[in-house]
């Protein structure tokens, strides 16, 4: 490639792709932000970094089959980038943070073709796909990860004639106590093992079938490293009395031995490369790119990406920023007065509420419950109800441990209500049957509805937002201390619920209404 490219059609094709690209990153330099902020802080996306110049070089290795071709713009391509738009404000609308930073590299990756072509588009495929490697997605996964390392290891413990007592991520063994926290959960290797496979895959692979099956292959493996490397800690440390495989050479091991792995595993994917295809050098296509339809095509591409900036900014027009005052009232109907420290405190999970409030409640003959309520109003990505970060329980692993139970629909007096339950077992005594416990009720309240499930409570907040009534919203936690007879706590918790759920919701919603009217 020379010098002559920029005074051809292609250079200003080119050119109007770069300015798109960085008119598009500038709209959405709130986004472009958030992405590289998780960049930043968190070990599990660091790999991030290095995508975009990978997808560069990528696109540079194919330059001179890309330049054989005729640049031509293709308008039913605002089609899909309508769609995304509406991706991005959704996403923006529940405070996903992943749907806008998707609906961000979907927005660059389809200006490609709408402004230089399908042909194009093809030869650029992988480049264009890759790029999507940089969005910080995955969390999610996270819980389901740890949940199965910990079967995996308390079986494998057990195959290896270990007694172990288990109780949620955390598990006794006759040398001490271990626990399955983040880090154990194998996401790094995971998200880091199946960007290198993709890539590998792709320079060194030929046919699709081969390319799929060591993608495959490249998440199976980290999964299944995982679980080996948590069984060997735990028994490197069972065995040496405690005194190797923790602290700072937990996470040493660990590394060595995915290290091992994972080099074994392109090792062994080598040995069935297949050799670069060869194309014949072919010259620049002169084919001139018209810059009126070009013009268009650019113009048509920067106000898709505007117009869902422009939604979101005439929806927040109507949200309030008035301080939230909440507070329990001093009694409940049905004979509940608070009670100081009638329950045990619990470390509550639930991150930058606009206010919270907690207080315990005594009945006359000495039922006890405690009710937790944090309210959420302006949600942004760093204050928003329903996030990966918020839980039941801070993270203490050495300390507590919090067993998810199922949803249970309650039959209340005039209503029906889900409850998401939690076990909490706290840490006055050593593992037992001895130890306190709390049994644990969360549900969300979004525009005036309690609703158990994440999906469901994001689903109702996009819709209060969309129907101009705000983002206010708030979670419900009610607990008390667990006992041996679960029917009567069972019934202890909905006979408050039953006299005391109107109350509280009346609250939340004068919260609202007091919003609305300023």
């Amino acid at each position: 490639m020379n010098i002559a490219i920029l005074g051809s059609g292609w250079g200003r094709a080119l050119l109007a792709l770069v300015a798109v690209w960085l008119v598009i990153l500038g709209l959405h330099h709130e986004t472009v932000e958030a992405m590289v902020s998780v960049w930043n802080r968190s070990e599990t996306f660091t790999h991030c970094w290095v995508v975009p110049p990978i997808a560069l070089w990528l696109a540079w290795r194919l330059r001179h089959r890309v330049l054989a071709l005729s640049p031509r713009p293709v308008i039913w391509v605002w089609l899909p980038l309508l769609a995304v738009g509406l991706v991005w404000l959704l996403g923006q609308l529940v405070a996903v943070n992943t749907a806008p930073q998707l609906a961000l590299v979907a927005m660059l990756v389809l200006s490609v073709p709408a402004l230089l072509g399908l042909q194009v588009t093809r030869v650029l495929a992988f480049p264009l796909a890759f790029l999507f490697f940089a969005v910080p997605a995955g969390d999610f996964l996270t819980p389901t990860l740890m949940q199965w390392t910990a079967d995996v290891t308390i079986t494998a413990l057990r195959l290896s004639g270990i007694p172990v007592y288990r109780e949620g991520l955390q598990f006794v063994i006759p040398s001490g106590t271990w626990s399955v926290i983040e880090a154990c959960s194998g996401m790094r290797y995971l998200l880091a093992s199946t960007m290198v496979g993709a890539l590998f895959a792709y320079l060194n692979y030929q046919s699709p079938r081969r390319r799929w099956l060591f993608v495959a292959v490249s998440i199976a493996v980290p999964v299944l490293a995982n679980w080996l490397r948590a069984y060997m800690i735990v028994m490197l440390g069972h065995y040496s009395n405690n005194q190797l495989a923790v602290g700072a050479d937990h996470l040493v091991y660990g590394w060595v031995l995915f290290g091992i792995i994972i080099m074994a595993l392109y090792w062994i994917g080598a040995r069935w490369a297949e050799p670069e295809a060869i194309w014949p050098s072919q010259p620049m296509s002169q084919a001139g790119w018209s810059t009126g339809v070009g013009a268009l095509a650019a113009a048509g591409v920067v106000a898709l990406a505007l117009w869902p900036l422009q939604a979101l900014q005439h929806i927040e027009a109507g949200s309030s920023d008035a301080p939230v005052v909440l507070a329990l009232p001093n009694a409940l109907s049905g004979g509940w007065q608070q009670s100081a420290e009638a329950v045990p405190v619990w470390p509550t999970g639930f991150l930058n509420p606009s206010a919270e409030s907690r207080a315990d409640y005594r009945a006359a003959d000495g039922r006890a419950v405690s009710v937790y309520l944090a309210y959420y109003r302006h949600q942004s990505d760093k204050r928003k109800l329903v996030s990966s970060g918020n839980h039941v329980l801070t993270g203490e692993p050495s300390r507590w441990n919090a067993v998810n139970g199922p949803v249970r629909n309650l039959a209340l007096p005039g209503q029906a209500l889900a409850v998401r339950e939690t076990r909490l077992l706290l840490p006055e005594q050593s593992a037992g049957i001895d130890r306190r416990r709390l049994r644990v009720w969360r549900c969300y309240w979004v525009d005036g509805r309690w609703v158990a499930g994440d999906i469901a409570a994001k689903l109702w907040g996009a819709w209060s937002r969309l129907a101009g009534h705000g983002d206010d919203s708030a979670v419900m936690m009610v607990a008390t201390e667990d006992g041996l007879d679960a029917a009567a706590v069972d019934q202890r918790m909905t006979a408050f619920l039953a006299t005391g759920l109107p109350e509280i919701a009346a609250l939340l919603e004068a919260q609202r209404r007091q919003a609305q009217a300023r």
